[in-house]
């Protein structure tokens, strides 16, 4: 049997959650749920699901959320057989419940998500090559070449070498409390 989450509109989760009736788990990377988060929720990475224990009271509502709804659908038989009880899923995600209006906790220091780091270095290392290849030399196609062949490798094998490297630039490293 297919587990499944019911959808619950922005508005929906804003007033369980405000009646202390629901607890909100965001599934999003770390990285991701420093940047921006609704406040009071949980940040429970889809990454280590299985690895963390989900501690809610038996009587709460378990809500689900990601950044557009789509990771947590994609989930739901992994989220939903965690839970005891009915489990949702905020529709739209993080983006949804910005559309409706409602508050989000940013933090404008908090690097950008490491995937969007990954997107933009290899895209601006593509380009590189790309332009070095038509206007200095040939053999520059070989760097547009090689990133092409890792991002194949990093979406084959789950293994992203880029983002690896990237988490080690000095504006990624946690900063002290």
């Amino acid at each position: 049997m297919t587990a499944t989450l019911s959808p619950l509109s922005p508005a929906e989760v804003r007033d369980r959650l405000s009646a202390g009736r629901a607890v909100l788990v965001d599934i999003r990377e770390a990285d991701e749920f420093a940047r921006s988060h609704i406040a009071g929720a949980r940040s429970q990475p889809l990454s280590v699901w299985e690895q963390v224990h989900l501690s809610v009271a038996p009587d709460a509502d378990v809500i689900f959320t990601c950044r557009s709804g789509m990771r947590t659908q994609g989930a739901c038989d992994r989220l939903a057989a965690r839970v005891s009880g009915p489990a949702f899923v905020l529709e739209g995600g993080l983006e949804g419940w910005k559309r409706a209006g409602l508050p989000v906790e940013t933090d404008a220091r908090a690097p950008l998500e490491i995937m969007r780091q990954v997107q933009i270095v290899a895209g601006i290392l593509i380009l590189t090559g790309m332009l070095l290849g038509w206007f200095v030399a040939p053999a520059w196609f070989a760097l547009a070449a090689f990133v092409g062949a890792g991002l194949t490798f990093a979406g084959v094998t789950g293994f992203c070498g880029m983002a690896r490297l990237l988490m080690l630039a000095p504006w990624n490293r946690a900063r002290p409390a």
